[in-house]
């Protein structure tokens, strides 16, 4: 491990951590940014045992267009969760489904999890990498086929082609 990783294990984080320092105390006196670096130092220091290794982008154009696709069902589903929280409570048909998963890696697996809670009207509810299963709880679903082939098509297929997995 040469000097500088071994200071800077995580160099994006550090400057992550220090930059949101700095925008959560609003300013930019010398005592704060050196707070702020002093974190972004210590902290992934302290942390590097217990993150998992971190996949590799193999298709970044491929990550900004399924950042873009994620944001955009966002906004859809806002909509769409408006419409069906103001309406008759009876037209609602919520369900739990299991959701086998393709994905081996639990970072991207994760990801996929954090991308079905980002998105209004499902919920991740558990998530078992070993058996390879993703429990979703959907707010309006006609069917389990339906929520699967959505989260499989739409956010599964695309993360395993941005990993390669």
């Amino acid at each position: 491990m040469t000097g500088m990783r071994r200071w800077l294990p995580l160099p994006r984080f550090s400057a992550t951590l220090a930059l949101t320092w700095l925008l959560l105390n609003n300013t930019l006196y010398p005592g704060h940014v050196l707070i702020g670096v002093v974190l972004g130092i210590v902290i992934p220091l302290l942390t590097r045992d217990l993150l998992p290794p971190l996949p590799v982008i193999r298709r970044p154009g491929k990550a900004i267009a399924f950042v873009l696709l994620v944001l955009g069902d966002i906004v859809v589903a806002n909509l769409r969760v408006a419409r069906l929280v103001l309406g008759p409570l009876s037209a609602l048909r919520p369900r739990l489904v299991s959701v086998p998963l393709d994905l081996a890696d639990p970072v991207v697996a994760s990801i996929l999890a954090g991308t079905v809670t980002l998105t209004p009207g499902t919920v991740s509810v558990d998530l078992d990498v070993e058996a390879g299963v993703l429990l979703v709880h959907a707010l309006d679903a006609a069917d389990d086929a339906t929520v699967i082939g959505a989260i499989k098509t739409r956010y599964e297929a695309r993360l395993r082609e941005i990993f390669g997995c």
